[in-house]
């Protein structure tokens, strides 16, 4: 959800550096997924804890549990997670008209009629629309996605383009994009493919149920009305505590909790506590995805991670 307001800027803290960036970046269709160099692809397990980390973290919900917003299988008659898809050079591009055409890249998107939507074509969701040029690296993004005419046009909320080559492929500040906190959602997303591979090199994405109405980089963006400096602003980063045991977690619960532990997340949304997001796929075993309910906000902290 995102509310266009005024841009305001707020450091969690004086902040010293985070760990070194990774050497080498995720990919998604032979694209990379952002440079070594995007907060994305930083490694936050050594930075400093924040100041307030106690402050913001019983904001977001000390009690509240984690839950993996992502599976195989339906929910309600659609997958369950954020999907995605990819195209060729031969998609055709097709224009888009925006609710905040202010804030949205200016298509034509290479959107296929078929794309598959966020919550699915019947869903009231966030409807989120997510599409990979394998043959330019761009990464296509849309909120509140609605195909009209078959997909030969579609209408939506906000529309982002990134440049999967490129760093942190800001966006200017004060802008929304396909998410309330200006970021580019895939980055962000638990990926099977990567958890079967052995490993999750990135950041993830989460919600929180109220924040600030002020960003911090990598965000651009905020969704809120509120000032209370005890709650996050968007772009915040946490990471799951090192004294967490993961003994006996299941393989697929395991390679999550660390890169939660190792890459933390950021704070893109409004939402429901704790809830992280992954692309659906028939790959997941939801039964070991239900493993990772047993840790709770408690078990998290706020990391001073400067960009």
């Amino acid at each position: 959800m995102r509310v266009p307001l005024p841009v305001a800027l707020a450091a969690v803290v004086v902040g010293a550096a985070a760990t070194p960036a990774n050497a080498a970046p995720p990919t998604i269709a032979g694209c990379p997924v952002m440079s070594p160099s995007s907060a994305w692809n930083q490694r936050v397990d050594r930075a400093p804890v924040a100041k307030n980390s106690a402050t913001l973290i019983r904001s977001i919900g000390l009690s509240a549990g984690f839950h993996a917003d992502f599976g195989s299988g339906r929910w309600e008659g659609a997958p369950i997670g954020i999907p995605w898809t990819t195209v060729g050079a031969g998609q055709k591009r097709v224009p888009l008209s925006f609710g905040y055409s202010d804030e949205s890249d200016r298509g034509p998107y290479p959107i296929p009629p078929s794309a598959p939507i966020e919550g699915g074509r019947g869903g009231d969701g966030d409807r989120h629309v997510l599409v990979v040029d394998r043959s330019t690296c761009k990464l296509y993004e849309t909120f509140d996605s609605h195909p009209l005419s078959g997909g030969a046009r579609w209408r939506a909320g906000s529309g982002a383009i990134f440049d999967l080559r490129g760093g942190d492929a800001q966006r200017p500040r004060g802008w929304t994009s396909a998410d309330a906190a200006g970021l580019p959602i895939l980055p962000g997303l638990a990926r099977y493919e990567e958890v079967a591979a052995g490993a999750i090199e990135h950041a993830l994405r989460f919600t929180a149920p109220r924040t600030r109405s002020s960003f911090i980089a990598p965000a651009r963006h905020f969704a809120s009305d509120s000032s209370d400096p005890a709650l996050p602003p968007m772009g915040l980063r946490v990471r799951l505590k090192r004294s967490v045991s993961l003994r006996g977690l299941p393989p697929q619960a395991r390679v999550i909790a660390v890169a939660m532990k190792r890459y933390g997340l950021l704070l893109a949304d409004n939402g429901s506590p704790w809830y992280v997001s992954g692309a659906p796929h028939s790959g997941w075993d939801n039964d070991q995805l239900h493993a990772l309910d047993r840790i709770s906000g408690s078990d998290f902290e706020v990391v001073n991670a400067a960009r």
